[in-house]
């Protein structure tokens, strides 16, 4: 690993608070200067703007300029999608504009896995924090500018975890099924370079829900968080808020099904009702 720096200029659609805080990502954390600092299969690195130039900066694994580029998905012209989504409605429009800033990250198959295993009937803070925990235990130990970081564990580092040891980390009821999707991965019972291979959604998920903690939801965040199948649209509480509230109009909420709520979302938004699910997502939660 080196150090390295990146400055950009000119870039659209990419605003820090948009991009780390819409739920997409674990291992960002804002610092006292308005930059973050993420810790990446890469290494580590730490992102702030100067008006529309954005600064990369911290020690990796390969060059900076091509993780980068990866990584923040600066390949996509997201004013496409913020134009198309604009267009359907008022209510669309003012979520696009709240969250301009938004891209949707390419994140590593296998940390998203276990991630939003984690992530089930559990608050932010508390997924941060076991992620940091199992990553202390058994990932690898990286220095920058004197302070420690620890990447993600790799599926066999993960695998010299008993339950016992997820369980003392604080996984609660997940420990098993961490445990579990470990060894499935780890005997190749779920091949994910296979899955990276594919562009069919379906078969993505179906391979995903024989996961141990892998349910609906969970599959939907990790194909879009991951693998960029903008076509996954993840609902939780606030998803299936803003979906009833603006568009099914069911007068009790907790009776709108998912499926109700993903037939809205694909006739709404077709092949990139992700993107519109992320919009909404970071609208809701700082607007309802």
């Amino acid at each position: 690993m080196k150090e390295q720096k990146l400055i950009l200029k000119n870039v659209d659609c990419f605003e820090l608070d948009h991009i780390f805080d819409c739920g997409q990502c674990f291992r960002w954390n804002k610092q006292e200067d308005g930059s973050y600092i993420g810790v990446i299969s890469s290494g580590v690195l730490r992102v702030s703007k100067n008006k529309k130039d954005v600064i990369f900066e911290g020690i990796l694994e390969g060059d900076i300029n091509s993780i980068v580029y990866d990584y923040f998905d600066l390949g996509t012209d997201y004013n496409k999608f913020k134009k198309v989504l604009s267009q359907i409605d008022n209510n669309m429009k003012k979520s696009v504009e709240f969250g301009s800033g938004i891209r949707i990250l390419n994140q590593n198959l296998w940390e998203m896995i276990i991630s939003f295993i984690i992530s089930a009937n559990n608050n932010i803070p508390r997924i941060k924090g076991i992620i940091e925990r199992i990553s202390k235990k058994v990932g690898k130990k990286v220095q920058w500018n004197g302070v420690e970081y620890y990447l993600f564990p790799t599926v066999e580092e993960l695998s010299n975890l008993t339950v016992s040891d997820l369980r003392s980390l604080g996984t609660g009821f997940r420990d098993k099924r961490i445990y579990k999707t470990t060894e499935m991965i780890l005997k190749k019972e779920i091949d994910l370079e296979k899955l990276e291979m594919s562009n069919n959604t379906e078969e993505i998920r179906d391979e995903l829900l024989k996961l141990d903690g892998v349910g609906e939801k969970v599959a939907d965040c990790i194909m879009l968080f991951a693998l960029k199948r903008f076509d996954a649209f993840p609902i939780d509480v606030w998803v299936r808020r803003v979906m009833n509230t603006l568009y099914i109009h069911n007068e009790d909420e907790t009776k709108v099904s998912k499926k109700d709520i993903k037939e809205t979302a694909n006739n709404l938004f077709g092949d990139i009702q992700g993107i519109a699910q992320q919009y909404l997502f970071y609208w809701a939660r700082s607007n309802f």
